[in-house]
């Protein structure tokens, strides 16, 4: 959810640089194109340039040639009244203009057109000096004034209103990616749920409805596909009970069989452990696929975990154990009495599975820890041996939590520990979580971590 949000402000600041870009794009296209016209019309021919010029180079009694021809070349004609109003000398003057001028006329010229001609004077010490330019060549303002209100007012307005218009504009973007993220939160929660096999159920109207509605079918999908694949692992398990029962008793018989030939006899006993080991895998295979899709109910009630570790500890070396494998049961402080609610047969399953790993995986024997430990309001339950423990790589591939139709070869084979996967599945049927270590001292310890549910009186 947080990605999305910050998918969203990453893509109004490519808006954002994009404004900005254009902005400049814009002020240099301008530069460019109004250059040379600005250049000319600002330049040496400007009104002001020739009006110093021509200044300098004339008085009551005439102009210079070289002004004169500097005048003529930019289409510039002049002529000077004296203080009169009566005009001295002309230079290039279009015909049609009079030969005397009132204070009236000076006043209107001086600020406008004369004859349509943009007309610009200079005041002289023995008169006035004036020059026009062509028609259409400069657009003159009559009434260029303002007060001293609105100069000093004006700057302060614009800011203002600058400011205003960037806090309407992010207020905008704020409401908007409110109102997005309150519509797609559920989309993309909805998402990550169908990504963890969860089933969910969008209620969205609007413009996301046709969305929410294609996660509503593919949740139906993919909720289908689930329960028909955990039926048949189910049917396979039920159909595969009564013929692998039987193969375990006459194996069984034939091993116990003194008639039998010795051969014949270890062969059965192959025959027999290797059933159990189908049988053990078809139902670990049966109960992941349903603790997975939550088809397996917890029947939970208050537990002692000191008892049923116990219990647990007292049945396994009641079935015997060989002499190279030794099992302790250590009771940390204050957990004697510490209750749960658990699901009593799951749990001691997978302390069961643990202890079993570490048996299958140190065939040289071992000694195994079990522990039961509190911190923090937590309990957790350890199974530590000191064999010969994991390689790195061993422990990346657990830790990806691989699914159970990916835990076994064609061979039957715990490819990725299929057996840590289902205590995996039933640490987290119960809110707890697996934490799997190599200990410095060597050998492994997977630790369960539970919240205490009941606290002990």
């Amino acid at each position: 959810m947080k990605s999305f949000g910050k998918y969203i402000s990453r893509h109004l600041l490519t808006f954002a640089s994009v404004i900005i870009a254009l902005v400049i794009l814009n002020v240099l296209t301008f530069g460019i194109t109004f250059y040379k016209i600005i250049a000319k019309d600002y330049g040496e021919a400007s009104p002001q340039n020739m009006l110093e010029t021509a200044s300098e180079a004339s008085s009551a009694d005439g102009i210079t040639e070289d002004a004169r021809h500097i005048l003529e070349a930019n289409h510039i004609w002049a002529m000077y009244l004296d203080i009169d109003g009566n005009c001295v000398w002309t230079a290039g003057t279009p015909a049609g203009l009079p030969n005397h001028y009132s204070l009236q006329d000076v006043a209107l010229f001086s600020r406008g057109y004369l004859n349509d001609y943009p007309v610009f004077v200079r005041n002289t010490d023995d008169g006035l000096l004036v020059l026009g330019y062509p028609k259409d060549s400069y657009t003159k303002l009559t009434g260029n004034y303002l007060s001293v209100r609105t100069v000093r007012t004006l700057p302060v307005y614009i800011t203002a209103v600058l400011a205003a218009d960037i806090l309407l504009l992010f207020a905008l973007y704020y409401v908007s990616k409110r109102k997005i993220m309150r519509n797609t939160d559920p989309i993309i929660e909805s998402i990550e749920a169908l990504s963890d096999e969860k089933p969910v159920h969008l209620k969205l109207n609007g413009d996301l409805a046709e969305v929410a509605d294609s996660i509503n079918r593919a949740s139906r999908v993919l909720n289908r596909q689930n329960e028909a694949r955990a039926n048949w692992i189910s049917g396979v398990s039920h159909d595969i009970r009564t013929p692998l029962s039987m193969i375990m008793g006459y194996a069984a018989k034939i091993e116990d069989n003194i008639e039998a030939g010795q051969p014949i006899r270890e062969q059965a006993g192959i025959i027999r452990r290797q059933s159990v080991r189908i049988r053990e895998l078809v139902q670990d295979l049966n109960l992941v696929s349903q603790l997975e899709y939550e088809m397996q109910p917890l029947h939970r009630e208050r537990v002692r975990l000191s008892a049923l570790l116990r219990s647990y500890v007292a049945d396994l070396l009641n079935g015997g154990l060989e002499d190279r494998t030794s099992v302790e049961l250590l009771i940390g402080p204050g957990t004697e009495e510490a209750v749960m609610e658990c699901d009593a047969r799951l749990i001691t399953r997978a302390v069961g599975n643990l202890v079993q790993n570490s048996i299958h995986h140190n065939p040289s024997g071992c000694n195994i820890t079990l522990a039961l430990l509190q911190s923090d309001g937590d309990l957790t339950v350890s199974v530590r041996d000191n064999g010969v423990g994991l390689t790195l790589q061993k422990q990346k591939e657990l830790a990806e939590t691989p699914h159970y139709m990916e835990s076994t070869d064609e061979r039957l084979n715990l490819r990725h520990g299929l057996g840590l996967l289902l205590v995996r599945r039933i640490t987290e049927a119960h809110g707890g979580s697996m934490h799997i270590e190599n200990p410095p001292e060597g050998g492994v310890c997977v630790s369960l971590t539970f919240r205490q549910t009941i606290r002990p009186h």
